[in-house]
C-alpha cells in the first residue's frame, strides 16, 4: 500500500458536499458579519468564519493535490454585504446554530464514509469546531431570552413497563379512541421539530421578500406556508397534551426587499433545510410510539420532498446546481 492512497468515491463525494456547504456558510457569515450591532455575537460569528475558511482551504488543498477540479460552490458574486439588514437581530445567531445542528449530523455521517486519515481529520476537525459553535450559540440565546428551552416535567418516581398494545393508540388502532398523552421521548422530537421549523420559516420568508426571480420567489412563499402548516399542526398536537409551545422571540424579517444574497445561493440553503427536514421527521417517527404521530410525520415528510423537488427543478433550469463528481461512464468508455 502506498503511504498516501488515492481518495476514494466516497471521500471525493463527501468534501465535495462539504465545500459546497462551507462556502455558503462563509457567504452567509459575511454578510451577518457586517450587519451585526451586538459585539458578542458578531465576535462568536468571526471566530466561526475564521474556522471555516481554514477548513476550506484544507478541502481546496486536498482536492488539489489529489488532481480534481475545485468545485465552484458560493462566491463573492453570492452576497453583496453593502444591502440593508432583511432580519433583526438575533436571527444571525439562529440561523447560525440552525446550521451547526445541520453540520453536526452531516460530519458525524463523512467520518464513516471516510478512510484516509488526513481526511478523517479534516471531518474530526469540522466536527469539534460544529459542536463548539453550536454551544456557544445555544447559550448566547439562552442569555438573551431569545429561544424557549423544551417543555419541563415532573421527574418520575417509579420505572414503569408498557402493559397493553392500546400505549400506542392513534389511527392505526382506533380512530375515534382518546389518544394517551405523549411521553418526553416524543416531546422531544415534536419539539425540536417545531423549533427548527420556526427558524426556518423566518429565514424563508425573508428570502420571499427579496428574490429577484419571480418563480424563486413564488417558491420561497410557498416554503414559508408549508413551514407555517407544520408549525400550526405540531403545536396543536403538543397542546392536545397540555405541552405549551412558545416561540422565540426576535429573529424576523425586516421590510427589506433588497437581496443579500443571489437567488442562487437562497435556493442551496433551502434545499439544505429541506434535506435537513426530512431527516429530523424521519428521526422522530422512528422514537414515536403513538400511532398517529408517525402518521403525521409521513405526511410532512412527503410535503416537504415534493417541495424540495421543485426546487430542483428551478435551479437545474436557472443553471445554479453544481453537478457532484460522476463515476465513469464505462459503457461509453468501451463504445468510444
Amino acid at each position: 500500500m502506498p503511504e498516501k492512497p488515492a481518495i476514494t468515491s466516497s471521500e471525493l463525494g463527501t468534501l465535495w458536499l462539504t465545500y459546497q456547504q462551507k462556502t455558503m456558510i462563509l457567504r452567509m457569515l459575511e454578510y451577518f458579519i457586517e450587519k451585526a450591532d451586538d459585539e458578542k455575537a458578531k465576535g462568536i460569528m468571526t471566530n466561526l468564519y475564521e474556522e471555516i475558511d481554514l477548513c476550506v482551504s484544507k478541502i481546496t488543498e486536498t482536492l488539489q493535490n489529489e488532481g480534481a477540479a475545485i468545485p465552484v460552490g458560493y462566491t463573492s458574486q453570492d452576497v453583496n454585504k453593502d444591502v440593508p439588514k432583511l432580519y433583526d437581530n438575533g436571527f444571525d445567531i439562529m440561523f447560525v446554530r440552525l446550521l451547526k445542528e445541520i453540520s453536526m449530523a452531516l460530519h458525524s455521517l463523512n467520518i464513516t464514509m471516510a478512510y484516509r486519515e488526513d481526511i478523517v481529520m479534516i471531518f474530526t476537525e469540522l466536527t469539534a469546531i460544529t459542536q463548539k459553535y453550536y454551544n456557544l450559540c445555544t447559550q448566547y440565546l439562552l442569555e438573551k431570552g431569545m429561544i424557549p428551552r423544551s417543555p419541563y416535567v415532573s421527574m418520575p418516581q417509579s420505572v414503569e413497563f408498557i402493559k397493553d398494545t392500546n400505549y400506542l393508540g392513534g389511527l392505526a388502532i382506533n380512530p375515534f379512541s382518546e389518544k394517551r398523552t405523549l411521553n418526553t421521548v416524543e416531546v422531544a422530537h415534536l419539539h425540536h421539530t417545531n423549533e427548527t421549523n420556526i427558524v426556518g420559516m423566518q429565514m424563508i420568508t425573508g428570502f420571499a421578500q427579496c428574490a429577484n426571480k419571480r418563480e424563486v420567489k413564488s417558491f420561497f412563499n410557498e416554503g414559508a406556508e408549508l413551514a407555517k402548516s407544520i408549525v400550526k399542526e405540531l403545536s396543536e398536537t403538543l397542546l392536545q397534551s397540555g405541552v405549551p409551545t412558545p416561540e422565540p422571540s426576535g429573529g424576523h424579517a425586516t421590510r427589506s426587499t433588497v437581496a443579500p444574497f443571489s437567488d442562487k445561493l437562497m435556493m442551496y440553503c433551502t434545499s439544505l433545510f429541506c434535506s435537513f427536514a426530512l431527516g429530523g421527521s424521519s428521526l422522530g417517527t422512528a422514537f414515536s410510539l403513538r400511532n398517529d404521530l408517525p402518521a403525521k410525520m409521513f405526511i410532512f415528510m412527503k410535503d416537504t420532498f415534493e417541495y424540495a423537488h421543485k426546487g430542483a427543478k428551478i435551479m437545474i433550469k436557472n443553471g445554479w446546481m453544481e453537478e457532484p463528481p460522476q463515476m465513469e461512464e464505462r459503457k461509453q468508455i468501451i463504445n468510444k
